[in-house]
This record gives structure tokens, C-alpha cells and sequence, in this order.
């Protein structure tokens, strides 16, 4: 499993349906339930989303770290 590209390994989990495609939340949405689009109009408020952000490299990994502080402590007990 350690020989694993990041490619092959995203294409397991899409395969097994642990995750979707990549999206752009500004341009597609968030990817909701019809149950979780009535709690947000009901509430006037979104539900909480767990997301994962995709590096292109490790630069824009250190530039992300450098500027949004819970890319880095929610990453602790993950590595």
C-alpha cells in the first residue's frame, strides 16, 4: 500500500465510495442531501462539512499552513 500514488489511491476511494469527485465550492456548491438543504433553510444557516483540501505540491501546502492555522493543528493525530 506505501507504493501507492496519491492518484491511485484517490482512485480506490472514489471506486469504494468513500469520497466524491474534487469540486469547487464557489462555482459547484457544497454537495448536500436534500434533508441537509431544508435544515439550512429552516435554520438560515449551513450544517456543519467536514472537507479535505487537495495540495497540488508541498508549496502551496507550507503557503496554505502559513495563512489558515486549522490546516495545521486539526492535522495533528492524522499523520
Amino acid at each position: 500500500m506505501d507504493d501507492l500514488t496519491f492518484e491511485e489511491w484517490y482512485q480506490i476511494g472514489l471506486e469504494q465510495n468513500f469520497c466524491g469527485p474534487p469540486l469547487c465550492v464557489e462555482h459547484d456548491g457544497f454537495p448536500t442531501t436534500e434533508d441537509e438543504d431544508n435544515w439550512t433553510d429552516e435554520n438560515g444557516e449551513m450544517p456543519c462539512f467536514s472537507m479535505v483540501r487537495l495540495y497540488a505540491d508541498d508549496l502551496e501546502r507550507l503557503l496554505i499552513e502559513q495563512n489558515h492555522s486549522p490546516s495545521v493543528w486539526r492535522r495533528v493525530g492524522w499523520e
